[in-house]
């Protein structure tokens, strides 16, 4: 729905109508538990402004769908106007209410409608996370930089809102120094240690950060931080809280970690996502667990630590999709879900399905019980809030069983969850711990979706 097209008085009228909504908190996990994030966004989403009000559209049926947080697109103005993903950010302070770089509303649309969309999810117990771009600018005028003995694009005098104005002072090389931690696609390097640019990107109540909370905000995706000290995030997080992940795009498990300590922030665990790719797009299910049992993964060495994902809008590599996403949604660390995966090129009733699943049954440590080049089984031993699960993810294009020893539901009626067995599905765990389970073949194209989720009879 293009709320752009309806008449004032009806978008009016809509606007409180899901304001007066009685939903205030997340229908299952909240995003500070572990519950499951939606990338809200892809690369090169369609432009024109509609995008604020198409993701607004959704809310309702994201919230039903258990949804917990959803993850925006970086909204201030970016160099290439009406045209910019966000991250080549020019004006900070520009959430599409300036005209400046053709434009007057960003990509996605208005600072009201982005308010508007805010405003929605957050009357459905949904989270907003802003992505943040905070190592590069974009955009400025040349300027004469004696630094560099040349010009460069590092005036930013011109912001249409005023707001943290720059110059070749506030980027490197300067009289601080010539570097920090890494550079991005040639724009103009922030120099983090300023306190002109501190005050404006997150230490005072003027700052970008600040703005992003007054208007709803509640956590922060950084981008490329490879490119500037961890000091930057856990300062900004000491100063403004909400939950947090960075981008540190490596496979070097070390490194990410390091970060994610030194920062206070969550990690998205790339090695893992190399690792399924590795396993369920190459038959090759040991490398994995390998990986698991030797700590080379985040979710191995800190789950909680572990942001996980099968896709995003930077890459997609992963296309056997749905034993990837039966395993981030029944393992350890907290999932994110793409948009086009779950709107455009998945089984949506699948993904909801495993969304439930995560929330209400896929609790506590996990231990591998069975795993070949095709097959993997684990167990999630269970918590206070959840009872545990079962998951086998098969590969191969037959029908599978096995008999596997899960003590810790000896004795117990076991339930499978999905219904891909073709029906409901009980057993009875022998009082030794010993039970033959099944999972269907790996067929998405005539319905066998290669996986079984089973547990506790009568959860839900």
């Amino acid at each position: 729905m293009n709320i752009k097209k309806l008449t004032p008085l009806l978008t009016l009228l809509l606007f409180f109508i899901v304001l007066a909504s009685p939903v205030s908190a997340a229908k299952y996990l909240e995003l500070e538990e572990g519950g499951v994030i939606m990338q809200a966004f892809y690369w090169d989403v369609p432009g024109g402004g509609i995008w604020w009000d198409h993701i607004r559209s959704k809310i309702p049926e994201w919230y039903e769908a258990g949804i917990s947080a959803i993850w925006l697109p970086p909204p201030s103005k970016g160099m290439s106007g009406g045209y910019s993903m966000g991250y080549d950010p020019y004006d900070y302070f520009d959430l599409g209410e300036y005209y400046q770089k053709g434009t007057v509303e960003t990509r996605f649309g208005s600072k009201e409608e982005l308010v508007r969309l805010i405003q929605t999810a957050h009357a459905y117990g949904i989270k907003v996370i802003a992505d943040v771009v905070i190592n590069h600018r974009a955009g400025g005028d040349l300027e004469w930089n004696p630094f560099v003995g040349d010009y460069t694009w590092t005036d930013f005098s011109k912001v249409a809102s005023g707001k943290y104005t720059a110059n070749y002072l506030d980027f490197h090389p300067n009289e601080l120094h010539c570097c920090d931690e890494g550079t991005f696609g040639g724009f103009p390097d922030i120099c983090h240690h300023k306190e002109w640019d501190q005050y404006w990107l997150w230490k005072s109540n003027e700052s970008y950060a600040a703005y992003l909370r007054s208007i709803g905000f509640d956590g922060w995706r950084f981008d490329y931080v490879k490119g500037y000290g961890a000091w930057v995030v856990r300062d900004w997080l000491n100063w403004w809280g909400g939950w947090a992940v960075g981008e540190y795009w490596d496979t070097n498990v070390d490194a990410l970690l390091s970060w994610a300590y030194e920062s206070g922030a969550k990690v998205f665990d790339f090695p893992l996502y190399y690792k399924m790719d590795e396993a369920f797009d190459n038959n090759n299910i040991p490398a994995l667990v390998y990986a698991l049992q030797n700590g080379q993964t985040v979710v191995s060495r800190d789950p909680f630590k572990a942001v996980t994902f099968v896709a995003n809008h930077d890459t997609d590599i992963i296309w056997n999709k749905y034993p990837a996403y039966a395993f981030i949604l029944t393992y350890e660390g907290q999932p994110v879900i793409f948009y086009r995966d779950f709107e455009e090129w998945l089984n949506k009733d699948k993904l909801i399905n495993l969304i439930w699943i995560h929330d209400h049954l896929a609790g506590g440590s996990t231990t591998i019980v069975y795993y070949d080049n095709d097959e993997l089984i684990f167990v999630r031993n269970g918590d206070s809030r959840r009872p545990g699960l079962i998951t086998y993810i098969n590969l191969s294009p037959n029908w599978v069983g096995r008999w596997v020893y899960v003590p810790k539901f000896a004795g117990a009626c076991i339930h499978e969850y999905t219904g891909n067995l073709g029906g409901w599905v009980d057993k009875r765990v022998d009082s030794s711990g010993w039970v033959y389970l099944e999972a269907p073949p790996h067929d998405p194209a005539n319905g066998y979706y290669g996986y079984s989720v089973w547990s506790y009879c009568g959860v839900g």
